[in-house]
């Protein structure tokens, strides 16, 4: 990874969605990670130490709430700051990622300058 340049580990399994973003990040000068699934983003998160989560909490076989959690009570990713990102936003699912460990929330469709601003503040936040 050349020095400053932030790598976004992006854990989503709608394939229409990870290429929209992961796209329009790395046009921004990002470095992209790509997870499809729980398992596969715990595991990357641990082993690729990105700077940020873009976490979708839908997920198949572990969804993004117990990632969170799992991903805050880990030594080597309790610091990384995610996004949990959902399509089908209920009331109370903004405050339940929080509490499973997310540092934000933004719903889908995603304002893309709305999350680059929540992206940039992380980060700032984070270094």
């Amino acid at each position: 990874m050349v020095e400053g340049v932030k790598r976004i580990l992006i854990v989503e399994d709608n394939e229409l969605n990870r290429d929209v973003l992961s796209r329009r990040l790395s046009r921004r000068g990002f470095d992209v990670l790509l997870a499809f699934d729980g398992p596969q983003g715990i595991e990357m998160a641990q082993q690729q130490a990105p700077n940020l989560i873009l976490l979708d909490l839908g997920l198949p076989q572990i969804d993004g709430w117990e990632c969170a959690r799992r991903l805050k009570s880990e030594m080597a990713t309790e610091r990384i700051p995610i996004i949990a990102l959902s399509a089908h936003a209920m009331l109370g699912d903004r405050q339940r990622a929080l509490q499973a460990g997310c540092n934000e929330f933004d719903t889908k469709p995603i304002d893309f300058a709305g999350l680059l601003r929540k992206m940039e503040q992380l980060l700032e936040a984070a270094s």
